[in-house]
């Protein structure tokens, strides 16, 4: 593996796509990739689902999960619409943008599958596209949480790994994965030296499991969230009471945050605000960290522990 000498410049994107407009948010997408990179960004991420939005109405209206009903059914409906199914034009829009500015790109997409296996299925999946245009990596959210489980599918093992790209082993996980020990380890083992955390948004415990995903895997973790208002729910969906007259109330905060593989924030959590949050990583900074903690190295034993991955 080549060691990156130079220090690199990465990006996170935080802000609020159009929600259920796939077409919309593409156009925003682009425009602001175009602005990380004309701030020197060679790694520009985006949250969670960021295409087009992560559905909240699951948490904030309050009869969103109740059986056959309608209004939910519509918004569901929706969703669908405004999916990005692979391969397709809107993927090669993202392809273009990352090809276009020489970057390598991350970004949280709703996924609908439209033939084969899984054929109508809805998936949370981040997608990794590289400075020539190529998709590096599809992953597929593992298990969603909770609620999500009325929207999204399992996802499978085969995106569970780092990439090679122009700016180093480029990896990365998606919400509650990052309490799954064994799926923490598979990246660690792919000698990973940029984590991507996307997160709705990145509260307290996210903070903590993101800064402890760095300092146990010994690389830069990139926490990425969005925005989102009361205003962006549904129309179809009633809100919770506390927050009917409150269109401007912020449900995602953002607080996205770059973070060095001793644990440490290289940039602080950005909480409440539209932000391209731009900083350099030292890639060498990673052999000091090993030193103390490898723990796909030194500090790792297999002969005691085997574990086996069922790629698909």
């Amino acid at each position: 593996m080549e060691q990156q000498l130079k220090p690199l410049k990465v990006a996170i994107v935080q802000a609020s796509p159009v929600f259920m407009s796939l077409e919309a948010s593409l156009a925003k997408a682009v425009t602001l990739i175009a602005r990380a990179a004309a701030e020197g960004a060679k790694l520009v991420v985006f949250g969670e689902t960021w295409l087009a939005g992560y559905p909240a109405w699951l948490d904030y209206c309050p009869n969103a999960a109740l059986w056959n009903y309608q209004p939910t059914k519509e918004v569901f409906a929706e969703l669908r619409r405004n999916s990005l199914s692979i391969p397709s034009g809107e993927a090669k829009l993202l392809a273009k943008a990352a090809a276009d500015h020489d970057l390598v790109l991350v970004i949280g997409v709703n996924e609908r599958v439209d033939r084969g296996p899984g054929n109508g299925t809805l998936y949370n999946t981040l997608l990794t596209f590289g400075p020539d245009g190529a998709l590096l990596n599809h992953h597929r959210k593992l298990v969603p949480t909770f609620t999500e489980r009325l929207v999204w599918g399992q996802g499978d093992g085969s995106g569970l790994k780092a990439v090679e790209t122009s700016q180093g082993r480029v990896g990365g996980l998606i919400c509650w994965e990052h309490w799954m020990p064994l799926t923490r380890h598979v990246l660690h083992t792919s000698s990973e030296q940029i984590h991507v955390a996307v997160w709705p948004t990145v509260h307290e415990m996210h903070q903590l499991a993101s800064r402890h995903y760095a300092f146990e895997g010994r690389c830069f973790v990139l926490a990425a969230g969005s925005l989102m208002s009361v205003r962006d729910l549904p129309d179809e969906l009633e809100v919770v009471s506390e927050l009917s007259d409150q269109p401007d109330h912020l449900l995602l905060r953002g607080g996205s945050a770059i973070i060095g593989p001793d644990g440490a924030y290289i940039v602080e959590p950005v909480f409440d605000e539209d932000r391209i949050i731009v900083a350099e990583l030292d890639l060498r900074a990673i052999d000091r960290e090993r030193m103390t903690l490898d723990v796909s190295g030194h500090y790792h034993r297999p002969d005691l522990f085997d574990l086996r991955v069922k790629w698909s």
